[in-house]
């Protein structure tokens, strides 16, 4: 490998032969801006070594620097490609990495966070309590020695260090008997973990080898974990660990650095949008409030009036909400998913407040609500000392604190700009009655990430589709961040995206007979005409199904439903050598899935896939549109679109072009993307004008796409597949 010029630095972190130029560019690019402290926009088609081009550089930096690099996904086979490529760098050029998960799935005895705490406390204190005794045995010891001597002064000292340990063995024997420990975490306390953290960094150890090991030796490898990360040079994540502002400041103490000696990598960034919405989304359940109510009929004390007083209002004003926001019949066909139902107004506060504000009865509800939130925290404060000293066998979560911080935002926040009040409903599984429950939906990421990619060294945000990059800058919060993108790197002539002239599959028309024979009809030829196995996506696992049952071919069929393993489809779908799968872009295959050379050979996309336009998109619309309006996005979008084409177009443009990249996976692979629906056409331009979406998608992207009748496809993909020599024997006939 070539390590020449001013390369020869971050080079030494790259394990294979030779980079591809268009990593080595990269490569180059992220280590300048990394030097400038520079976020990085790199947008990659898939495939083409994304990964790679930015843990280099970064690590390079990092080791010049004393910085630490976290690189984080939300997708699980993501994360498993990280381990790969981290062990493959260690190989050549030793770093200490670790992968790091959730409590919740390395937790030995399976208790929750606030318990563990309690656990950890309270063992935390026996064994300080007897390092203490020992310490105090052994000086006993030595004063005994020196009195029998004939030290007058040592007899007198020894006589005060045995009354302070009669007072530390009546703690620890209270601490014993009555403190709930865990014993787990007590051999992390006592025991020699040197052998451990030789085993961890020997190699990249994933966090089931690490649970499995700390098991047989009787650790809590999740603190082990946490103690051993100060100083590492590389930390693989979920992005909860960032992007939920209390678990981050706690994972910058355990890896022993302040934010800005940090370089972050966010792999699939365009799904942060999203990810940083639902980690500033609060939510309250009627099941909460109920609890909340519970707990206090149980306390003895006046303090607790106004706590009732709040939490009784807030039930009564969610169940009358939900009651009037539901008409005639409905209630009965309310099932075991949240359904949402408008309580917001454009003219005021929505209708669980008003609600609210008139059921309450006190001296004022912030009076309230400010005594209360006193009262919860001291109650539960109260519980975690009562699991500590052994009084409860487990530690209580206070449901009254956890509801007035709720009611407290829903009142302070409710009518903050991007913030949208919602009421869902769902029918319980076991009792099979109806409840509910409020969320404070936040329409914009900006609000939790600005202040991440503020407070960091630099970011590289990486993903296969990224574009425009105007827009996730102002989606995320960037200010002014390198941008580059690098397309389809292997040779052009091994793929071909044809945009087939099928009718505009508008929701309307999806029931359309004509409409159906038309899509069922380039569906077969699709399947039939490619030599392996053909990935079908759909705007919906419906549609999925739909055209599950009426297509026919002869082929090995596979069905992608809700809470199917997608693990287990994706394993059975590639063992196949004639598969078709049926599955919704809006699933879990669409990305971070890897169907290499002959596990995909065709992919279709059929329609374009919006996501449910409901009120809660609409409110994404709203709140983008007043907050990008002016001067946001670029030529292809005029400033009255930005709702739109923030929050809905673009995502979903991004969506069909991730599924897009499913095949063609490296220089030697070879497909067909086939795009079914006039709107990708240049026909659909200029008939159906801003219902297109085909200017959407980057420059390089369009140019590939070739317009073909809907009953032309099959002589179009017998001709490329024929040019690959695909066919294995005589190829079909048209």
């Amino acid at each position: 490998m070539s390590t020449d010029g001013d390369e020869a630095g971050y080079l030494r972190f790259f394990p294979y032969e030779e980079p591809y130029d268009h990593q080595r560019d990269a490569m180059a690019r992220i280590h300048d801006a990394l030097g400038e402290g520079s976020d990085v926009l790199f947008e990659g088609a898939t495939g083409t070594g994304k990964t790679l081009a930015a843990l280099v550089p970064a690590l390079e930096y990092a080791r010049e620097e004393d910085k630490t690099v976290v690189i984080t996904t939300n997708v699980h086979q993501q994360m498993r490609q990280f381990v790969r490529e981290a062990r493959a760098i260690t190989e050549q050029e030793p770093i200490r990495a670790v992968v790091f998960r959730g409590k919740g799935s390395m937790c030995h005895i399976d208790v929750g966070y606030e318990e563990c705490q309690a656990l950890r406390d309270t063992t935390r204190e026996i064994v300080e309590k007897e390092r203490d005794l020992a310490e105090l045995n052994e000086r006993e010891e030595t004063l005994l020695e020196e009195g029998q001597a004939g030290s007058e002064e040592a007899a007198e000292a020894r006589g005060a260090v045995l009354e302070e340990l009669e007072a530390v063995e009546e703690d620890l024997e209270d601490l014993r008997e009555n403190g709930n420990t865990c014993d787990y975490y007590y051999r992390n306390l006592t025991a020699d973990t040197d052998a451990f953290y030789e085993w961890l960094f020997a190699d990249v150890r994933e966090p089931d080898d690490i649970y499995e090991y700390a098991e047989m030796e009787g650790f809590c490898g999740y603190e082990l974990l946490k103690e051993g990360m100060e100083g590492v040079d590389l930390v693989v994540c979920n992005y909860h660990h960032l992007l939920d502002p209390g678990i981050r400041e706690h994972f910058f103490r355990w890896l022993g650095r302040d934010p800005e000696d940090v370089i972050t990598v966010f792999d699939e960034a365009h799904n942060v949008e999203d990810a940083a919405r639902d980690h500033a989304t609060r939510t309250l359940t009627e099941t909460t409030l109920d609890g909340a109510l519970d707990e206090l009929a149980e306390q003895d004390d006046p303090q607790a009036e106004a706590a009732q007083n709040v939490v009784r209002a807030f039930r009564s004003a969610l169940i009358e909400t939900y009651d009037d926001a539901l008409g005639f019949g409905e209630r009965e066909r309310i099932e075991e998913n949240w359904e949402d139902l408008t309580v917001a107004s454009e003219d005021g506060r929505d209708d669980l407040t008003i609600n609210f504000l008139q059921a309450y009865t006190g001296p004022g509800y912030d009076v309230d609500l400010q005594a209360a939130l006193k009262f919860g925290r001291a109650l539960d404060e109260k519980y975690e000392e009562a699991y500590k000293n052994g009084e409860a066998s487990t530690r209580q979560d206070c449901q009254t604190l956890q509801t007035v911080q709720f009611v407290t935002a829903w009142m302070d926040e409710g009518t903050e700009q991007g913030h949208y009040p919602v009421v869902s409903v769902r029918r319980d599984e076991q009792s099979g009655d109806v409840y509910g429950r409020a969320e404070l939906y936040r329409c914009i990421p900006q609000e939790v990430t600005r202040s991440l990619f503020d407070e960091l060294h630099a970011s590289v945000l990486m993903s296969a589709t990224l574009r425009p990059f105007e827009v996730t800058e102002d989606v995320l919060g960037l200010d002014d961040p390198e941008t580059m993108a690098y397309g389809a790197q292997f040779p052009e002539e091994r793929r071909r995206t044809y945009a087939v002239e099928a009718p505009a599959l508008f929701s309307s028309e999806r029931d359309d007979p004509a409409v159906q024979a038309t899509v069922t009809d380039v569906l077969e030829d699709a399947i039939r005409f490619t030599p392996g196995n053909t990935l079908a996506f759909f705007p919906s696992y419906s549609e999925a199904e739909r055209y599950h049952d009426r297509v026919q071919a002869d082929a090995e069929w596979f069905l992608d439903e809700p809470a199917t393993s997608a693990k287990e489809l994706r394993e059975a779908f590639t063992d196949s050598e004639n598969g078709v799968l049926f599955t919704s872009l809006w699933g879990t295959l669409t990305e971070g899935v890897s169907f290499d050379d002959g596990d995909a050979r065709t992919v279709v996309v059929v329609g374009v896939p919006y996501p449910h336009l409901d009120d809660r998109m609409d409110a994404v619309q709203e709140a983008y549109d007043e907050t990008f309006g002016d001067g946001g996005g670029g030529e292809w979008m005029g400033t009255e679109d930005a709702g739109w084409a923030y929050a809905v177009e673009i995502p979903t443009v991004r969506k069909t072009r991730q599924a897009l990249g499913r095949v063609v996976r490296s220089p030697e692979d070879f497909g067909a993307r086939v795009l079914v629906d006039k709107r990708y056409t240049k026909v659909g331009e200029q008939e159906l004008g801003n219902y297109t979406v085909r200017e959407t998608f980057p420059p390089e992207e369009r140019a590939e796409m070739i317009d073909i009748g809907s009953e032309k496809l099959k002589f179009a993909m017998l001709n490329f597949y024929g040019d690959m020599d695909a066919w294995d024997g005589a190829p079909p006939k048209p």
